[in-house]
């Protein structure tokens, strides 16, 4: 499903509490933020998509390692995680990890904000595109607002409640950026891409 010019998502129906995975067209780069079951029709569409250029595949959390280690034996895209997770992916060749913060050639900027999970972190867009990939940081709690949630998976909650204040402090204030959500979008009503104050502050404990 296409969302803007650049940004197209992909709903997972099968992965842990439902997922969503974004394709970013950011230039010579282009980006799969997280990664849904693999199908032919699947693969097709970000091979068209990918226009001959090799993307990258970043993820946010440990849900959907399986399905991007399938894509790259497929494809042959590297696949960019945080060091926590990384042992996930054993011998998966073009894995690279990093530690606090990392910036890939396009200019995406990724931070470690776990909780979720204990390799959790975001990717941000800056502009022309200004949008937070959040991953499971933030979920959808109604038909137009994200919140952070504690559940059965969540690793460590208030460490997930340290990581949002960090990431409030690393986001820049003068560019706030959209927010996509790598959870669950089907309690959404209408636009995927919501704007920053969408964002519920009260933290449910």
């Amino acid at each position: 499903m296409k969302v803007s010019d650049h940004i197209w998502l992909f709903p997972s129906k099968n992965s842990f509490e439902g997922g969503t995975a974004w394709w970013l067209d950011c230039g010579s780069e282009p980006v799969l933020i997280d990664c849904p079951e693999i199908t032919t029709e699947f693969t097709d569409q970000v091979q068209s998509l990918s226009k001959g250029r090799k993307p990258k595949i970043l993820l946010t959390s440990k849900y959907s390692h399986s399905n991007a280690l399938k894509l790259s034996q497929v494809l042959g895209w590297n696949v960019l995680v945080q060091e926590q997770e990384a042992y996930l992916l054993p011998g998966l060749k073009g894995l690279e990890s990093f530690k606090e913060e990392f910036c890939t050639t396009s200019g995406l900027k990724l931070l470690w904000t776990p909780g979720p999970t204990p390799g959790s972190c975001v990717v941000y867009a800056p502009a022309p595109w200004n949008v937070l990939f959040c991953g499971r940081l933030l979920i959808p709690v109604s038909s137009s607002q994200l919140a952070p949630l504690r559940t059965s998976k969540t690793f460590h909650w208030s460490i997930q409640l340290r990581s949002l204040s960090k990431l409030e402090k690393w986001i820049p204030v003068d560019a706030l950026p959209l927010l996509a959500s790598g959870a669950s979008l089907s309690l959404l009503d209408g636009e995927k891409l919501l704007q920053w104050n969408a964002w519920q502050k009260e933290e449910k404990l």
